[in-house]
């Protein structure tokens, strides 16, 4: 009986150790999903430090699912930094849409930071997004606001490498100016805004993205300002201001010719006024020498 504390307590310590490196219950869960797993795998997981419960819980998923992922791929894509739970969901997802998409691209394309669960919901469900307004102008010097609406669906080949929502966005923007500053006039685009859709889609301006263009639509469509008058009435004032300036310059060059003529004439004043003075003095320096005898 005084045995009876110590053994137990090292029956309980050596019970705690085995069920940390071996969890039963996680076994047993494992088993009776149809899943399986040796024991001392759980041994090899705790030393690789991946949490078995991140390993069995998404297997059991995968196995319920009937799909063919092992547990060294679920081990490897934990390791590398992915989230095995998304992958393994987005995989399931996409065999119940008969979406062709197996573990290592799905894994490649959580690792390279896309949304691989969303990217499958996005298959199945196409997302809209929409443009900010665009604003072109016409030939006819009128501006013209835009916004668009396009529909996509992801493209699973291309998740990997292929450009985002915001290429999209620009390359559908740069395709709105296009088509509205090919426009002769303002009206034609107001009266068939579907000009604007159809053109910009017969682009192909999904190449490259990780998406496919489904639609677009023009959401909304006014004028907007009379940038050819207004770009006339700029030219007005600035040729005024101009001509202003002109006239500015030539009223100081008269200013400065009429200051330089007065001080010209005073200038000559001073030098007859000077003459003037000398007058007596010669008069008197001829009498004195005899050259100017008085009358």
């Amino acid at each position: 009986m005084e045995y009876f504390i110590p053994v137990l307590i090292l029956v309980l310590i050596g019970g705690g150790f085995i069920l940390h490196w071996i969890p039963f219950p996680i076994w047993i869960q494992a088993m009776s999903a149809g899943v399986q797993i040796n024991p001392m795998a759980f041994v090899g997981m705790r030393l690789r430090r991946v949490p078995p419960e991140a390993v069995i819980d998404p297997l059991i998923m995968a196995t319920q699912a009937g799909l063919p992922i092992t547990r060294n791929d679920l081990e490897a894509h934990i390791l590398a930094g992915g989230d095995v739970f998304r992958v393994v969901k987005a995989l399931i997802e996409a065999h119940n849409a008969r979406i062709p998409l197996d573990f290592q691209k799905a894994a490649a394309i959580d690792l390279a930071g896309r949304d691989v669960l969303e990217a499958v919901a996005m298959s199945v469900n196409p997302k809209v997004i929409q443009t900010p307004p665009v604003m072109a102008m016409a030939q006819d010097g009128i501006q013209v606001r835009a916004t668009c609406r396009i529909t996509v669906k992801a493209n699973i080949e291309k998740l990997v490498g292929g450009a985002g929502e915001d290429t999209i966005l620009a390359r559908v923007g740069e395709g709105v100016v296009t088509t509205i500053g090919s426009a002769t006039n303002h009206k034609k685009v107001l009266g068939n805004p579907n000009l604007i859709s159809q053109t910009v889609l017969a682009k192909g301006l999904d190449a490259g993205t990780a998406f496919e263009i489904l639609s677009i639509d023009i959401a909304d469509v006014d004028v907007g300002r009379n940038i050819g008058a207004q770009l006339q009435i700029d030219q007005a004032e600035a040729d005024k201001q101009i001509a202003q300036a002109h006239a500015e310059q030539r009223r100081a060059d008269a200013v400065a010719r009429e200051e330089e003529m007065r001080a010209q004439v005073e200038e000559s004043r001073a030098k007859v006024v000077e003459a003037e003075a000398r007058v007596p003095r010669g008069l008197a320096t001829a009498l004195r020498t005899g050259r100017l005898r008085s009358a």
